[in-house]
């Protein structure tokens, strides 16, 4: 039996969001506050690498958007295209980020992801009850 439509809207990126920054909380809570710094301007290999996983990301969500928005009948299904376009430009931040060596468009892709994940899902929500 599949989730009712309102809770898979946590369900993908949403909940990997959450975990994600809540296992960096409780790395910073623990006493490791040199975490963020290795996350946000790492190594020169590890930046690279970070940066071309995060482009290859971005582009694969666009691709999975595109296919949506041609095939959505319904309002959430376009929610949902539209919350992959702005993860996709959420992972191109962070690969921008990474590239150039500035921890600035990471925590802007962060707030791009985090606000994005918030706002679909009340979306979501609001389409479901209106059905």
């Amino acid at each position: 039996m599949a989730a009712p439509p309102a809770r898979r809207a946590w369900t993908g990126p949403g909940v990997a969001l959450v975990l994600g920054a809540a296992a960096i909380g409780a790395a910073i809570a623990a006493g490791r506050t040199d975490l963020l710094a290795v996350l946000l301007e790492p190594p020169a290999p590890v930046s690279w690498m970070l940066g071309s996983v995060a482009a290859v990301a971005g582009v694969w969500l666009l691709l999975r958007s595109s296919e949506q928005v041609g095939s959505s009948r319904e309002a959430t299904q376009l929610v949902r295209a539209i919350r992959l376009v702005f993860l996709a430009v959420a992972a191109f931040a962070a690969s921008a980020g990474w590239f150039i060596g500035s921890p600035v468009p990471i925590v802007a892709a962060l707030v791009i992801a985090g606000v994005d994940v918030l706002e679909t899902t009340f979306f979501l929500m609001v389409a479901q009850a209106r059905r």
